[in-house]
């Protein structure tokens, strides 16, 4: 089945946290996401129009020790999840999580710069070691393009 990127289904994310409040604070309050429903043990957020889930859980080994992959001289965190954003929107991102002092494991950069699926790209950890990438492209026809 092929999808259009202009007719995508919001997607379900779950993640563990094993810090519940330091997570939704973070999610919340860091990036100003809608929270929706929640319980004592987990909490969903309007996550760019996705519906992530964050579920109280004790520490991963991939929370603990994360993996990585080398892409464009960079060691990019493994696993890792988020969202391609336009280009303007990632630049505000990048800039408000800037002016909130947020650490990058890479700082907001464009890479593959003049080839094919030139994008910008910025990685970090939430609270609780889950790695976040969030990407933009100026010509979204490059999002698959090989």
């Amino acid at each position: 089945m092929t999808t259009s990127t202009s007719t995508l289904s919001p997607f379900h994310l779950a993640i563990p946290v094993y810090d519940l409040a330091a997570a939704r604070h973070f999610y919340a309050d860091v990036f100003n996401l809608p929270e929706g429903r929640s319980s004592e043990h987990w909490v969903d957020f309007d996550f760019f129009g996705h519906q992530l889930v964050i579920h109280e859980h004790p520490k991963t080994d991939s929370q603990a020790h994360a993996g990585t992959n080398a892409v464009d001289g960079h060691d990019v965190p493994v696993p890792h999840f988020g969202v391609i954003l336009g280009w303007e929107t990632w630049e505000a991102l990048a800039e408000r999580l800037r002016g909130q002092g947020v650490k990058f494991v890479i700082e907001p950069y464009v890479r593959f710069k003049g080839q094919v699926g030139e994008q910008a790209t910025m990685f970090l950890f939430d609270p609780c070691g889950n790695a976040l990438e969030f990407k933009a492209f100026k010509d979204m026809s490059q999002v698959f393009a090989k």
